[in-house]
């Protein structure tokens, strides 16, 4: 059975129609053909498909389509303004806090989420880092450089930069 939903995705508008067992991420992968996000663990644990769902991180392997319907979703894809890397991907480039990139995704995502609910308290620190970030992992980097581009960012956001 079929139904069709409405999602704002990357700020546009988009009619899909779906199957009740679609998950979030088949959807927008497959149907919408936004592949930034991807399948590691397919159970939720290890954060490489976190989108934004209404401003909130979740886990699109497991989250079903049909239950974003009327939601505003963002990918990785809907970061980048205007041809210019978000403050995020930038101090990951610039930290080196990527090696394969599988996760890097689901990483900018979920900081993403850190910083933006932290507005007008100040940059996150890195304990606050290292424990918000506990549910996505990397099996390259160490986390050292994840955990400092974040905190760069953090405070770049927060004098400024957009975000």
């Amino acid at each position: 059975m079929t139904r069709e939903i409405e999602v704002i995705v990357n700020g546009r508008k988009t009619r899909v129609k779906v199957r009740e067992q679609d998950t979030l991420l088949a959807v927008i992968r497959e149907r919408l053909g936004l592949k930034g996000a991807k399948e590691v663990c397919g159970i939720g644990e290890c954060g490489a498909c976190t989108v934004l769902k209404d401003g909130v991180p979740v886990s699109s392997c497991i989250e079903l389509a049909v239950r974003a319907d009327g939601s505003r979703i963002e990918t990785i894809e809907g970061v980048m303004k205007d041809g210019k890397l978000h403050p995020l991907q930038a101090a990951f480039v610039e930290n080196s806090a990527f090696q394969c990139g599988y996760c890097t995704s689901g990483m900018v995502m979920m900081a993403k989420s850190l910083i933006e609910s932290r507005k007008g308290k100040g940059p996150v620190d890195q304990a606050e880092v290292r424990d918000y970030m506990s549910g996505n992992l990397c099996r390259c980097t160490g986390y050292r450089q994840i955990i400092d581009a974040i905190t760069q960012a953090s405070r770049e956001i927060g004098k400024g930069s957009s975000g």
